[in-house]
């Protein structure tokens, strides 16, 4: 499980789109959306997804929305994450603010590395299984290139850039660039020149910096912590399920924290150890009952059930068929009773 349920969506979205002729009332039909959307503070992943495929589709070229929305944005509706960066003391300081402050604001992540004489920036996203459209994906990596423009007041390039779909009109990413664009490529990834990293931004401001950036980090860490608290309770759950001895007094006990200071801290992430019992249990079900060398009872063992008839009613709820049926539509096999 991840604790991320929801994305912060910048009202200077909306504004930006004004900007460009748009209408955000358009944009939210085109999505099939309630036109409260517009004002909501946050939207899911599903949200997140419609209503920028639902711009691409208005904008109509994906490789022209690219450009107007990046250079149309204007500074004074950047989220306070993305402040920090266009206030950093220099580019790099700027990307590096840039891809810790994105855990924030998921599902987007950048992977940043230095070799050579290259800076390369990899977008990645929060679920393999998930990614965004072409439109959102194009954005992301134009406005680290327009990040470094604005701050240094300098009409950087990139060095190459590499998109893993047809994402419209090559040759205007590639005007925008200043660079050669790949199309239907491996990955998402921007390769900016590595001397560019040194220059100073004349957007620097040191006493907003000392006010954004303790809170943002904090946030970060935070975030972090909570994280780290839901896969570790899930890796005690995994490894005390044999016996039946996964209860929140045995995690708890192990994390060195109150029963009740686990469940707040659970309840907090919006969660609770049954929803992650629950879970671990269905993940490991379906793993054990693909071994075929476990029978059902060994599998209701392992999964930390006092019998078999337990297990099977479980099982029901999580995937509408009982184990035996489960292990013979998926591996073709009859099961071992």
């Amino acid at each position: 499980m991840t604790s991320y349920t929801s994305i912060k969506f910048p009202t200077g979205f909306w504004t930006g789109l004004r900007q460009l002729g748009i209408l955000p009332q358009e944009v939210a039909r085109k999505a099939g959306l309630p036109l409260t959307i517009i004002n909501e503070p946050t939207v899911t992943f599903s949200q997140y997804f419609s209503i920028w495929q639902a711009y691409s589709d208005i904008i109509g070229d994906t490789a022209k929305g690219i450009v107007k929305l990046t250079t149309g944005f204007e500074t004074v509706h950047f989220p306070p994450t993305v402040l920090a960066a266009y206030h950093a003391r220099d580019y790099r300081d700027a990307l590096t603010r840039m891809a810790r402050y994105k855990q924030l604001c998921p599902p987007e992540s950048l992977l940043i590395s230095e070799e050579g004489d290259e800076c390369t920036i990899e977008l990645g996203w929060l679920s393999a299984e998930q990614s965004g459209p072409s439109m959102l994906v194009g954005i992301t990596l134009a406005f680290l290139l327009e990040l470094g423009r604005r701050g240094t007041g300098q009409p950087l390039t990139a060095k190459s850039v590499e998109f893993s779909h047809l994402i419209g009109d090559a040759q205007s990413l590639e005007a925008y660039f200043g660079c050669h664009v790949q199309l239907g490529g491996n990955r998402n990834k921007l390769t900016l020149h590595r001397s560019d990293l040194h220059s100073s931004f004349v957007s620097y401001n040191a006493e907003l910096l000392e006010i954004l950036t303790p809170i943002l980090d904090q946030s970060v860490d935070e975030q972090q912590l909570s994280h780290s608290i839901i896969g570790v309770v899930k890796w005690i759950i995994k490894r005390s399920l044999p016996g039946g001895r996964s209860n929140t007094q045995t995690v708890a006990a192990e994390l060195g924290m109150s029963n009740r200071t686990l469940q707040r801290r659970l309840h907090e992430e919006r969660t609770s150890f049954k929803h992650l019992l629950t879970q671990v249990r269905q993940e490991l079900a379906r793993e054990y009952l693909a071994d075929l060398s476990l029978d059902i009872r060994e599998v209701a063992f392992l999964l930390g059930y006092e019998d078999q008839n337990s297990f099977y009613r479980a099982f029901r709820l999580w995937e509408g068929d009982t184990p035996s049926n489960w292990r013979t539509e998926h591996l073709g096999v009859n099961s071992i009773n």
